[in-house]
């Protein structure tokens, strides 16, 4: 796990005391959607398929800013649609920061290179790049000639600069052991960014492509296959071993979506980040009022293949704090990194 000690510590305190507190259910990280609108239209995503009307609504800082507070969590992720199309985004990460919330700034990069100079160093600030392969496999991932090569670029300048720079690469049933080893080879060896998140996709119900979602066996065999070698120890995945465990088939964990809210322009979304059952205004109302028991797998058909981070990477945080031998597990993967 490639996340820096200092973080590592802050997160664990914070779990610790939702544990003396009795909390059953809170969040980790909340995924902040300040806008849908979006500079690309990728073939997998199911995010940005609204209105006219809705695709042009910015949400106002006091507003995000105040969401992420509300819930408590300590993490937060900024999403979409392209954050850096929110004219606002600059000052939404500096209120954050300034709570020391540790912030992702997810994004395709394509504006960032114009878009840096809004931002400063943080020890509580990443971007967080959006790579599903290389160049050909990646500009056809986002219908889009020259988005990889843009990427790339704009990493290398934010790293020049002094930002810590991660990614998050989303694969597909198109993707192989090989692909995926390329890819990763290239984000860890030769562009050298701090950290890498990974992810099968999932199967958005308005996502353009239908037919290139990965079942439950296809990603543990692609996972697993991907990891021999001592490929996943050398990585710098910003993942528990647990969830990579998870993502190899051997584990297996119950989702905990309550850990990883999502926020838009519409309220907390229920149940997650990837479906959408309806809002409510409050994270208390999220956790207190939704039925989590009818959602999962063998629960909901629309969670049958499902093995998202944002759903399982909570799940596995927990387990390793509840477990001796994973905490130190974990603790050498970062002492490593």
């Amino acid at each position: 796990m490639a996340m820096p000690l200092r973080q590592t510590v802050r997160i664990g305190s914070y779990l610790f005391q939702q544990k003396l507190r009795g909390r059953e259910k809170f969040p980790l990280i909340v995924e902040l959607e300040p806008l849908y609108a979006c500079n690309l239209a990728c073939e997998g995503c199911g995010k940005i398929q609204h209105p006219a009307g809705v695709l042009k609504q910015r949400m106002p800082v006091a507003q995000a800013v105040g969401a992420v507070t509300e819930s408590g969590a300590p993490m937060v992720s900024i999403a979409g649609g392209e954050p850096l199309m929110h004219p606002q985004i600059g000052e939404i990460v500096r209120q954050l920061v300034a709570k020391r919330k540790y912030v992702f700034l997810c994004t395709n990069a394509m504006l960032l290179r114009k878009k840096l100079d809004q931002f400063t160093p943080s020890r509580y600030f990443a971007f967080a790049v959006h790579i599903d392969g290389l160049r050909e496999r990646h500009d056809e991932s986002v219908a889009k000639e020259g988005v990889f090569d843009e990427a790339v670029e704009a990493m290398k300048e934010a790293k020049r600069r002094g930002f810590r720079v991660t990614t998050n690469s989303t694969f597909f049933n198109t993707d192989t052991p090989q692909t995926v080893i390329e890819v990763l080879d290239f984000l860890n060896d030769d562009l050298k960014v701090d950290e890498m998140m990974i992810s099968p996709a999932y199967a958005y119900e308005k996502a353009p492509d239908q037919e290139h979602f990965l079942g439950v066996e296809q990603t543990r065999e692609l996972f697993r296959k991907a990891f021999a070698g001592g490929n996943r120890r050398r990585w710098r995945l910003n993942h528990s071993p647990l969830f990579l465990d998870f993502l190899e088939g051997k584990a297996d964990f119950p989702c905990t979506a309550w850990a990883i809210p999502n926020y838009s322009l519409f309220g907390w979304q229920r149940p997650c980040y990837l479906m959408s059952d309806g809002y409510v205004p409050t994270y208390k109302e999220l956790v207190e009022e939704t039925d989590w028991e009818a959602y999962g797998r063998g629960r909901d058909a629309r969670c049958a293949n499902c093995m998202a981070h944002c759903g399982y990477e909570p799940t596995a945080v927990l387990a390793t704090m509840g477990s001796l031998k994973e905490s130190l597990r974990a603790a050498r993967d970062t002492a490593r990194a």
